[in-house]
C-alpha cells in the first residue's frame, strides 16, 4: 500500500546533523541533504562554502502527514537552532529558512512564527517558496550514520 507523503525543506545550519535528527522522527520516511535558495545551478559543496552561490545547506524531508504534522516538523526545526541569529551576512549557507512547497505550508509556517513572536522570540527565519533543490554529493548523505558522529550542533 502506498502512503501519501509530503515534502518539507528546511535550512538551519550544518545539514549533516539536521538530516540525522530529522531522519529519526516518527513519520519521516526519507531525508536528503542539499542546497537551495541560491542562483547557481547544480552547485557543489565547495561552491556553496565559497559563499558565492546564495544557497543554504538544507534538508529535504519526506514525511507521512498521517503520522507527523507539518506543524510538528516546524516546531522541531525551531528546536534545532537559534532562529534569531542572522547568518545571511556570511553568504547565507547556514541561514534559517523554511522553503514551503504548498500554500498550506506557507500559512502554517507563518502561524508558527507568530507563536514564537508572541513568546518574545524575534526569528529572522526566511519563509520562501521552494525552488530547485540540488542534492548534495553522496559523501554528504547520511554523514552522521556513516561516521558514527551524530546529534551535535553546527
Amino acid at each position: 500500500m502506498n502512503m501519501p507523503t509530503e515534502i518539507a525543506t528546511f535550512a538551519c545550519g550544518c545539514f549533516w546533523t539536521k538530516q540525522y535528527k530529522f531522519s529519526r522522527l516518527p513519520g519521516v520516511v526519507a531525508t536528503r541533504t542539499g542546497y537551495t535558495g541560491g542562483h547557481t545551478e547544480q552547485p557543489t559543496y565547495t561552491q556553496v562554502c565559497s559563499k558565492t552561490t546564495g544557497h543554504a545547506e538544507a534538508v529535504e524531508v519526506t514525511f507521512d502527514p498521517a503520522v507527523v504534522a507539518f506543524t510538528d516538523l516546524l516546531r522541531f526545526f525551531f528546536s534545532l537552532h537559534d532562529p534569531t541569529i542572522d547568518r545571511r551576512e556570511r553568504g547565507g549557507q547556514y541561514r534559517s529558512g523554511i522553503f514551503y512547497h504548498t500554500e498550506e505550508q506557507r500559512i502554517i509556517a507563518g502561524q508558527v512564527l507568530d507563536e514564537l513572536r508572541e513568546k518574545g522570540v524575534k526569528p529572522v527565519t526566511q519563509v520562501v517558496a521552494a525552488g530547485a533543490f540540488w542534492a548534495a554529493e553522496e559523501r554528504h548523505q547520511g554523514w552522521c550514520e556513516r561516521t558514527g558522529i551524530g546529534g551535535g550542533q553546527d
